[in-house]
């Protein structure tokens, strides 16, 4: 069986961490969880749900995949399939089995979970979420002749192929530079609609006004990077 591995950014999700956890498909070889500087108990909760834990003290989402990946690459693992997943409790996590479908049966590179509005539960994305998502994947589209239509972070990729991508991005735009490289490097993509509901608790970045700015900022910034290159 081609292995699995899924990695969890974490940031005070103390309360929904487990229920994520316990409802990944048992399919998966390991889930990582990194905790992301949390203050409250994510981190036991995550161990006490079977995951193994690690920490990245610095802020960020994409530090926090990042610190996953390293981890993957120094115990020598060789992943077939890498899954990113929000510790929310936003996405089904069940679904993962639906998501890392086409890269099992047609042998594509990379897939996005899109959130897709008549499966969205009210309420659960933010109206700047929403114009975000909007606007992103129409500039994506305009540029590059994209087909996304999210910048969900529920997503699979083949771990060689995301290698080749050589990941850099710290913080917000982790989800954009991946599809932008994704795209310029020519590999195979798709979306599958995927269920969305209310996350436990408050976001870090579309629940304020603060990370709404910095991640639109950064989001557009590496659009317009790749559109001039």
């Amino acid at each position: 069986m081609k292995e699995i591995i899924v990695i969890i950014p974490a940031y005070n999700e103390a309360d929904s961490i487990a229920h994520v956890i316990k409802e990944i498909p048992r399919n998966v070889s390991e889930i990582i969880v990194v905790n992301n500087n949390s203050t409250d108990s994510t981190a036991e909760n995550a161990e006490a749900a079977g995951a193994t834990v690690l920490t990245e003290t610095r802020k960020g989402y994409g530090y926090a995949c990042l610190a996953g990946l390293d981890y993957i690459a120094k115990t020598s693992k060789n992943p077939y399939i890498i899954v990113f997943v929000d510790g929310d409790y936003s996405d089904y996590p069940e679904e993962l089995t639906k998501i890392v479908a086409p890269i099992l049966h047609d042998d594509i590179d990379m897939v996005i979970g899109a959130r897709d509005e008549a499966l969205r539960e009210d309420g659960s994305m933010t109206p700047q979420q929403i114009f975000g998502n909007w606007l992103a994947t129409f500039l994506m589209k305009l540029f590059f002749n994209a087909r996304f239509t999210d910048l969900g972070p529920f997503r699979a990729i083949k771990y060689d192929k995301l290698l080749a991508l050589n990941m850099e991005d710290e913080t917000y735009g982790w989800t954009v530079e991946m599809q932008l490289k994704v795209l310029k490097k020519k590999f195979t993509y798709t979306e599958v609609p995927v269920r969305y509901k209310k996350r436990i608790g408050i976001s870090k970045v579309s629940g304020t006004v603060k990370g709404s700015i910095f991640a639109g900022i950064k989001i557009l910034s590496w659009i317009f990077k790749y559109s001039i290159k």
